[in-house]
């Protein structure tokens, strides 16, 4: 094979011990780009990502997604058996990635001290809500906490509703997920190059607080605190959507002068290109003129109207919509992978494609589906791995 095909992330050997979004998605991206993972997963009590519909031949959707491109090993850590194997794994897989709170991989014989002496040059990536210290060190907490100990909620949603929930998770994801994926590559390019291991402390409330290029940076250079709808990008200008005749929504994003003039003029707001400096009362009000023009028509109508401009302004698609139009449909982002059945899945694609690769293809499978396998090629007997499962250590 020619090097320039080879997955960039080829050679990389994790065991993830992680659970749920924040840690599997990060994992996901290494799996997507090449990493050889082992899903570490203990069966008397799941990842309870399985549980969320619809099913597949017994597998969650879901977790088949954020899984794919990873063995499952169904363990027991808290037996001895458990603990021998993954300390016999570590002489090949060195990069631990966990998502427990503080201490718990501490008592079950497996933090960091412990398995740097069993592998020196180990990385190990801790991922937790709120780090490894501080006084919210062992405090449990989700998405929504996360953002909203962020500050970042102080200033998204409506002045007259508050915050509000977004589709997606953003602090798991963005501030999680990919983060560990970043700390884990740059820790693993560190010791290719002789830096030796290291141990990765990554909050999610820290990384979802970093997100916060601009409001954050100007406040802490002395600005005002911001407030919802005070700021251009959240709902203190015309960049916002706005609701069809027919109950859809247009986004609208024309904030450049080129891109506003393009857009005033598309709507018969003539008088809004080149308006001089306007209050924030006057703005406002120019505002609620674009919501009532918009409001008056179909989104098919504006859809026709902005198709050939170049204004920033683009409907927003449902699901379907989205997967079947452009740019979605145009750069393949939806990959057809294998599942444990042999059945064809059609998953979100990996957005990072190197050499037009990039996608792992073969999807979460059931719990210990991969057990044979992996403690076999550890050199466990077949007579080992049936002592195992009889007393309890892999299911």
């Amino acid at each position: 094979m020619n090097t320039t095909e080879l997955p960039p992330l080829r050679g990389m050997k994790v065991l993830d011990f992680t659970y749920l979004l924040p840690g599997p998605y990060g994992s996901m991206m290494l799996a997507d780009l090449g990493a050889d993972i082992i899903k570490v997963e203990n069966f008397n009590n799941p990842d309870l990502m399985r549980i969320s519909a619809p099913f597949i031949d017994g597998v969650s959707a879901a977790y088949a997604h954020i899984n794919r491109g990873k063995r499952s090993l169904g363990l027991d850590l808290k037996t001895p058996g458990g603990r021998e194997i993954v300390f016999r794994l570590l002489g090949e897989y060195d990069i631990v990635l966990e998502q427990f709170r503080p201490g718990v991989m501490e008592r079950l014989g497996l933090g960091y001290e412990e398995v740097r002496r069993a592998a020196p040059s180990v990385i190990y990536c801790s991922l937790t809500g709120y780090g490894s210290t501080g006084r919210y060190a062992e405090r449990a907490g989700h998405d929504i906490n996360y953002l909203a100990l962020s500050g970042i909620d102080s200033y998204s949603g409506r002045k007259s509703q508050g915050p509000t929930l977004s589709g997606i998770q953003i602090a798991d994801v963005c501030g999680g997920g990919k983060n560990l994926a970043i700390a884990v590559m740059a820790a693993y390019i560190r010791r290719l190059a002789g830096g030796g291991g290291a141990y990765i402390d990554l909050s999610i409330t820290d990384s979802t607080f970093a997100l916060s290029a601009f409001q954050a940076a100007g406040f802490l250079a002395g600005g005002l605190e911001p407030a919802r709808e005070g700021e251009i990008l959240n709902g203190g200008s015309v960049y916002d959507y706005y609701r069809t005749s027919d109950g859809r929504y247009l986004s609208v994003g024309s904030l450049e002068p080129k891109f506003a003039e393009a857009f005033y003029r598309a709507i018969g707001m003539d008088e809004m290109v080149s308006p001089g400096l306007l209050s924030q009362e006057e703005l406002m009000a120019s505002k609620r003129r674009v919501a009532e023009t918009i409001a008056s028509r179909t989104l098919e109508h504006w859809r026709g109207v902005f198709g050939g401009i170049d204004a920033c302004v683009e409907p927003v698609l449902t699901m379907d919509e989205a997967v079947h139009s452009p740019p979605l449909a145009d750069r393949g982002m939806v990959a057809d992978v294998t599942n444990h059945a042999g059945r064809t899945l059609r998953q979100v694609a990996s957005p990072i494609k190197i050499c037009g690769k990039g996608t792992a293809t073969e999807a979460g499978a059931p719990i210990g589906h991969h057990n044979e396998e992996i403690l076999s090629s550890l050199a466990y007997s077949r007579q080992e791995i049936d002592e195992f499962r009889k007393k309890g250590v892999i299911n």
